[in-house]
């Protein structure tokens, strides 16, 4: 009978553990709008759509601090090879530039001589040039470009419906597993408390 009577303590407890972390979860996002209590005037809200502003501003923050800056964009898509490829250009564009803008009264040996100084002073001095150009446009964009700025105004301009279905895509299994985690806990401390109560007290 003991027994028994600790196993429906067990599964009501599970019962109430797994319920508990359905509702907490639930309430994480409805209700999506205020709901004002009239009585006591008191507005109910989920805690992710009440604080939308300050995840926002949150997650942008830490995207750009943690995961991503402009530092990093620009050096990736300025890389080695980039620069190699970027001094190439220059020196294809200039040399078309000198053979077809200096006159055709320069002798070809001039010609040769100015083209051969130019394609020297790329071969030797462009990759510094190219990087000093490049560590320039990273501070002018710093200056002007914000990643916080961009994922708080993207994330501020989602209805907050959107922003349930991206979390819940994303979080899933978490939040599946906090459920049955709820209902695990629930059933030990069904079981710790019907040892108590038959055998301790």
């Amino acid at each position: 009978m003991e027994i028994l009577e600790i196993f429906i303590m067990m599964i009501i407890g599970g019962l109430i553990g797994w319920l508990t972390n359905i509702v907490a979860i639930k309430l994480l996002f409805k209700p999506l709008y205020p709901i004002e209590i009239p009585i006591i005037k008191f507005n109910i809200q989920g805690l992710i759509p009440k604080r939308k502003n300050e995840i926002a501003k949150s997650i942008g923050e830490v995207v750009e601090e943690e995961l991503l800056s402009i530092h990093e964009i620009i050096d990736k898509a300025v890389d080695e090879d980039e620069i190699g490829r970027i001094k190439i250009t220059i020196l294809n564009k200039i040399n078309i530039i000198i053979e077809e803008k200096l006159p055709s009264l320069i002798p070809s040996t001039i010609k040769k001589m100015i083209l051969n100084y130019v394609n020297d002073f790329i071969v030797q001095e462009g990759d510094k040039a190219i990087k000093e150009l490049v560590d320039e446009m990273i501070d002018n964009a710093v200056e002007k470009v914000k990643i916080s700025e961009i994922v708080e105004d993207k994330i501020n301009t989602y209805d907050i419906k959107k922003i349930e279905e991206i979390i819940i895509s994303v979080a899933k299994k978490e939040l599946k597993h906090i459920e049955i985690l709820g209902g695990i806990l629930g059933l030990l401390i069904g079981l710790i408390q019907g040892l108590l109560v038959f055998y301790v007290f």
